[in-house]
């Protein structure tokens, strides 16, 4: 009976366009879920044209529109996340000038988590390193870090992002040097006897990043095409029905301040994610603007 079996096994595998060592197999297409995304006729970064009649931008665009793509559950969670933290961010860009297509380099570095943290230290929505944070006026400390401060982050990175553009005189060229500095793009420009980041040859994840940045334009402004079918009540609602209140004590129990508000320290974090521990020794004396849930901030509506 097992020979039988192994020999029909042989049959079927001998009828079928097989090859294991060349992979030289044929699926139809229609069985097929992996498709290669489609590509715009013609894209731009805050009004800068990408050049996609060049060989390499489009190959490069390609393969990181693939990699976003066919990242599911990540890429999903971070289109979901798109309507609660936008509506913060886009307004804040707005007040430095700074167009709107940034609000998709966040995206690119952090997910859309506040509380994303990189394996080298970089921490929060725009994902700061502290050095870097501090010098663009956020507070970094034991228990408090206002790297993961959506509203004061968001502002640190408008800073930065405008010191750039006044330096390099690109908003591509401010966008990737937020991956590799100021220096490191000045340096390359002059080096290579270039003017903008598609001419340059760049260290491997500054070469992609800002295609990266440009695989989530083109996502989120249109998901269907490119495999994500999302209905508008999936979307994550924003975390706006709140108030604030003012604190300045000089040891704080985060965990008290929330059970006298009539919430709990969990939705207190959720609201504050600046708040990295269950106290503060506010020894000098800071003040902090807490966001306080009102009543059925947790409900669905």
């Amino acid at each position: 009976m097992k020979r039988k079996t192994f020999l029909f096994f042989i049959c079927i595998l001998s009828c079928t366009t097989f090859s294991y060592g060349q992979f030289d197999y044929r699926v139809h297409p229609e069985m097929s879920d992996v498709v290669l995304p489609a590509l715009p006729l013609k894209l731009d970064f805050a009004g800068e044209p990408v050049p996609l009649e060049y060989y390499d931008i489009r190959e490069s665009l390609l393969k990181d529109l693939l990699v976003t793509c066919y990242m599911h559950s990540r890429t999903m969670q971070s289109l979901l996340a798109t309507t609660r933290y936008f509506p913060i961010i886009e307004p804040i860009l707005e007040k430095y000038g700074i167009p709107e297509d940034f609000k998709y380099l966040c995206m690119a570095e952090s997910g859309l988590n506040p509380n994303a943290r990189s394996s080298a230290g970089a921490a929060g929505l725009w994902q700061f390193m502290q050095a870097a944070a501090k010098e663009n006026g956020l507070f970094v400390g034991t228990g408090v870090d206002e790297r993961y401060h959506i509203e004061k982050s968001t502002e640190a990175a408008c800073k930065y992002i405008l010191d750039a553009k006044n330096r390099l005189g690109s908003w591509t060229l401010a966008a990737a040097s937020y991956n590799i500095g100021v220096a490191g793009i000045s340096t390359r420009l002059n080096k290579q006897g270039v003017a903008n980041y598609y001419d340059m040859f760049l260290p491997d994840e500054t070469m992609r990043y800002i295609f990266r940045i440009l695989t989530f334009k083109l996502l989120v402004n249109d998901p269907v095409l490119y495999g994500y079918v999302v209905e508008k009540t999936d979307y994550f609602h924003p975390l706006d029905n709140y108030h604030e209140i003012t604190i300045n004590d000089t040891n704080i129990d985060w965990s008290k301040v929330a059970n006298d508000n009539g919430t709990t320290y969990k939705m207190l974090r959720e609201l504050n994610p600046w708040i990295r521990d269950y106290t503060y020794n506010n020894s000098a004396k800071r003040t902090f603007i807490l966001k306080i849930p009102n009543s059925g901030f947790r409900i669905i509506k």
